[in-house]
């Protein structure tokens, strides 16, 4: 499965920024991560942080999967809003998922600090807006449960929304004081080799053929014959575990991205702000860190990445148009233009945790919109795993549920 188009834009931007080796003999170790994105980097992160003996394997060069392509848009509201979890999973279950997704905000830029990260990790507001008048009333619902969460949220009508913002054709918006974006391009090749330097073993263009179970270990043999002993497997492939497990838990999806020529200085209603809104599929945007705008949208249901990719244009058209409707003043020049593929839960949550058919093993796979900071969690929960504890968070993003 190809998890983005042939250029994606940071991949483009940035190029390879740095190659490991495949594995060419047998290894042992206390955790094999298996995923070299965003995901994976971070979980290894972890592993190394709590004293485990960690390999990370990739099938790709790492980072070159739906990391490349992702918009890195970061955000503590997940994709359900939070009174429609509220009444799917309970308010204790859909406020604590909400708080998970907010630290994990916070969490991340300690993690930029310690390893000096150049990713371009910036805090920003985010505002989540109504561009049908159908939508003001669960709107306005939605800002009132956040707000009786205790999220740092302001109501603004269409006329703030306008003055504030420029947006036209909008009947009201929640704006939210916690967000950020980052390269997280970068940001995963910058964790991997910050943690190479405290041991962590990588073999990229490396891929698991099969696993034996024992008591106490997995054995898992790659295409090219090499084995690894590992007394636990943490899996990080993101949509990929489609392949791998047979249930029908996740619904794949196209999304597709518009990055703009670079400006020398943003229009100030735009900068520093994450931007989505209500419709379906949602419009989504925010600048990046050299000065251009990024604009996301026209998802639908993943059928293969040819007709994925064979659409691109015609997605960039629609993008476009829906941005004119609220910013028609805006003068958007396009520089890239590229698709992804991510993956939808029923309640807009991850699954993160064991599975009954596979042994000695963990999943961490972060969905939607909040691949990154439900990844983020998920280092806190493996954590947790590894050292036989529960978690709160287990029993909303676990399998089956």
């Amino acid at each position: 499965m190809d998890l983005k188009s042939n250029e994606p834009f940071w991949l483009v931007k940035n190029g390879i920024l740095e190659s490991y080796p495949s594995l060419k003999n047998d290894e042992n170790c206390d955790v094999l991560v298996i995923g070299g994105g965003i995901t994976g980097s971070l979980i290894a992160h972890q592993m190394i942080k709590d004293g485990y003996k960690t390999i990370l394997i990739d099938k790709r060069e790492v980072a070159n999967g739906s990391t490349s392509a992702t918009t890195s848009m970061l955000q503590y509201e997940i994709d359900v809003p939070l009174f429609e979890l509220t009444e799917m999973i309970g308010e204790n279950g859909a406020v604590a998922s909400y708080n998970a997704c907010s630290k994990s905000i916070d969490d991340l830029e300690k993690i930029s600090d310690e390893i000096k990260s150049t990713a371009g990790f910036e805090r920003k507001k985010s505002l989540y807006f109504a561009t049908k008048r159908k939508d003001l009333p669960w709107l306005k619902k939605e800002f009132e449960a956040r707000k009786s969460a205790g999220f740092k949220v302001k109501w603004l009508d269409a006329d703030e929304l306008q003055e504030q913002f420029g947006l036209e054709k909008t009947f009201g918006g929640i704006l939210s004081d916690q967000g950020a974006s980052v390269d997280a391009f970068i940001l995963a090749h910058e964790i991997l080799a910050f943690n190479v330097e405290k041991g962590l073993k990588i073999f990229d263009k490396t891929e698991m053929k099969s696993v034996k179970y024992y008591p106490d270990f997995n054995e898992v043999s790659t295409t090219e014959g090499f084995k690894i002993k590992a007394k636990k497997i943490i899996y990080c492939i993101g949509y990929e575990s489609k392949n791998l497990i047979k249930e029908d838990f996740v619904q794949l999806k196209s999304t597709f991205a518009v990055v703009s020529e670079r400006e020398k200085s943003l229009p100030d209603n735009l900068d520093k702000m994450l931007f989505w809104n209500t419709d379906e599929p949602y419009l989504y945007m925010r600048t990046t860190d050299d000065g251009r705008l990024l604009i996301g949208g026209g998802d639908e249901d993943f059928a293969n990445p040819q007709k994925r990719d064979k659409i691109i244009g015609k997605k960039e058209g629609e993008i476009l148009k829906n941005l004119k409707k609220v910013l028609p003043e805006y003068q958007f020049y396009s520089d890239f233009t590229w698709a992804g593929t991510f993956g939808e839960t029923k309640d807009g949550l991850p699954y993160i945790g064991e599975h009954e058919k596979f042994k000695n093993s963990y999943f961490v796979l972060g969905f939607g919109g909040n691949g990154i900071t439900f990844s983020v969690t998920g280092m806190e929960m493996a954590s947790a795993f590894m050292n036989n504890k529960s978690h709160p968070l287990s029993e909303y993003f676990k399998f089956g549920r």
